[in-house]
């Protein structure tokens, strides 16, 4: 067993000891998720790079969820949804700050000499490639066009 599985069974067991609904709900999917990448037959432990991208499939999934629920009109679902993506947020990295990753992006269209949309593909090789699980795809897109259309 890795260190990130383990902290997270810890910290199951502390939700357990603590009957905190929301964190074991959260814990429970992450180590569902870890059992689930652990028999895809690569046989590999799911630990940095690959821990942070299985995490931030559970919160994409959980946001895409909660926004299905708050459309259908079933807060108390969405709710439950955005508690279980607080839970999961506690074992990714810091997010870049909307000027840090404004700053940063500038950076990579410096160092790539892009111009226009058109280099678009390789400044967001780059950025995704540099601010792995520190900041969104969504929101690194959008700052990419942003900066590159101005």
């Amino acid at each position: 067993m890795n260190t990130f599985e383990a902290a997270i069974k810890h910290d199951l067991a502390e939700a357990m000891k603590a009957h905190d609904e929301a964190s074991k709900r959260g814990l429970r999917a992450i180590l569902a998720a870890i059992q689930l990448a652990k028999t895809d037959g690569s046989g590999e432990e799911v630990e940095g790079d690959k821990a942070i991208k299985l995490l931030q499939k559970l919160v994409k999934q959980r946001k895409d969820s909660a926004e299905i629920y708050q459309k259908s009109n079933r807060p108390e679902l969405a709710a439950v949804e955005m508690e279980e993506i607080a839970v999961i947020e506690r074992y990714l990295p810091q997010q870049m700050s909307e000027e840090e990753l404004e700053a940063a992006l500038r950076q990579i269209i410096a160092d790539t000499g892009a111009t226009s949309t058109r280099d678009m593909g390789k400044v967001m090789a780059a950025a995704n490639k540099a601010f792995s699980g520190r900041a969104e795809g969504k929101a690194i897109a959008a700052m990419t066009k942003k900066l590159l259309e101005g």
